[in-house]
Order: structure tokens, then sequence, then C-alpha cells
């Protein structure tokens, strides 16, 4: 066949410190790599985020789209993002012993914006 490269069949040489495991310890060499390849992502997830994922976050917490941008927007705004804007709300509804949507909303009118900001920023976990 013109134009198609022809692939050296390497797989039993490339098997071979695979041959003498049993389905047993290839099933947990193949967990482990899972794992391996998989721990960098959590990593992220756990130190990263977007705006996008956190007003996806505050639609499913029960706000609408046109409540969670202005939410996202401070949090960004105060340096806060990095700690989740429905983290951000949750811990306000918590403080203020209010409910988490009155939270929210008061925070759109620019209610609690100082005390999100002395919780988070000011060494509170």
């Amino acid at each position: 066949m013109k134009g198609y490269l022809k692939r050296d069949d390497d797989f039993q040489a490339r098997r071979k410190h695979l041959e003498n495991l049993s389905s047993e310890e290839l099933k947990a060499r193949f967990w482990n790599l899972a794992e391996q390849a998989v721990d960098p992502l959590l990593d992220l997830a756990k130190t990263h985020t977007s705006p996008a994922v956190e007003r996806s976050v505050l639609l499913r917490m029960g706000f609408s789209s046109l409540e969670a941008k202005p939410l996202v927007e401070a949090c960004i705004d105060r340096g806060l993002m990095g700690k989740g804007a429905g983290h951000v709300v949750y811990r306000i509804s918590k403080e203020k012993n209010i409910p988490l949507r009155q939270a929210g909303l008061e925070m759109i009118e620019g209610k609690h914006w100082d005390d999100a900001v002395a919780i988070f920023k000011g060494g509170q976990k």
C-alpha cells in the first residue's frame, strides 16, 4: 500500500515485563497507573477554578444565572475566587445564621462582603 507507514509490531517485546503477572497483579498495576494519571488532575481541581465552574456551583445551589454572575464577579473583585463563590455564600449563610438563598441575595445587594473578606483572608477557614 503506497503512502502508508508500516508499524513494526513490538507488542511481545513491550509486554515482557508483564507476562509473569497474575490477573490480580495486572489489575492492581492498572489501577495504580490510573491513579498516577488522575492524581494531578484532582490536585488541579482542588486548587483551581474558573468563573464558569463557580457559576455552575451557584446554579446548583438554587441561584439563577442572573444571580450567579454578580456573585462570581464580586468574589473575583475581592480576591475570593480561589475559595469558591459557593463556599463564600455558604460561609456567610452559616455566619449570619440566615438561609443560603437569602445570604446570596443580600450579597448581590452589596451586604456581607466585608465579613466574607474577613473570614477568608483573616485566617479563618
